[in-house]
């Protein structure tokens, strides 16, 4: 009897959730969009311990044996640009965006509804395609004029320049995937919240 050969636990459970992050839909192009701004989140995450993980080492090289490095400042900036940036999409993926819903949070479920709706159409789309366009213009120059870092060590810039520009596309297909959700009905964050107890 031949035994399969298992996959490695995180790749495996990476595809499974790409294959299974369309519970809020059954339209494929939803499943498409939250999964690959799932598993992007999900990779760029490990990104916070390699730049936490070079700051460790360039203070402990500083102040143990008082040789810092020279490069660590400016990968670490440009890695917590790269985490910072590409984290979008995912964010709100899972509406982890910073909201001012004083007005919405009361309104019935039909309401808010379409009330998201129109933000993203008037507020949302409006940005993300200037940020889209924008980023796009901006990366390409970086490229043609092979831009670096002024620091003691030249870095090129263009990675997280074009960095940039795949965080607004992320960010721009992932509100499309939000308004289908909202037109659909598909959603589960908009039911009416109690006012909350703060004393």
């Amino acid at each position: 009897m031949r035994r399969e050969q298992a996959a490695p636990a995180g790749l495996s459970e990476m595809a499974e959730t790409a294959a299974n992050l369309g519970e809020a839909s059954d339209l494929p192009i939803i499943r498409l969009i939250n999964g690959i701004n799932e598993v992007v989140g999900r990779i760029i995450s490990v990104v916070a311990i390699v730049f936490a993980g070079i700051i460790i080492y360039d203070v402990f090289m500083r102040y143990v044996f008082g040789a810092p490095t020279r490069w660590a400042f400016d990968l670490s900036k440009q890695l917590f640009g790269f985490y910072f940036i590409l984290l979008g999409g995912y964010a709100l993926r899972h509406q982890a965006h910073v909201r001012v819903d004083l007005l919405t949070v009361r309104m019935g479920h039909q309401l808010r509804r379409w009330t998201e709706v129109a933000g993203y159409l008037i507020f949302f789309f409006p940005f993300a395609w200037v940020f889209t366009r924008r980023s796009w213009d901006f990366a390409m120059t970086s490229l043609k004029q092979g831009e670096v870092t002024y620091g003691a060590v030249q870095l090129p810039v263009y990675p997280l320049k074009i960095a940039m520009f795949v965080a607004a596309a992320l960010l721009l297909i992932q509100g499309v995937g939000e308004v289908l959700k909202l037109v659909l009905n598909k959603t589960d964050y908009l039911e009416p919240m109690e006012p909350m107890d703060v004393r």
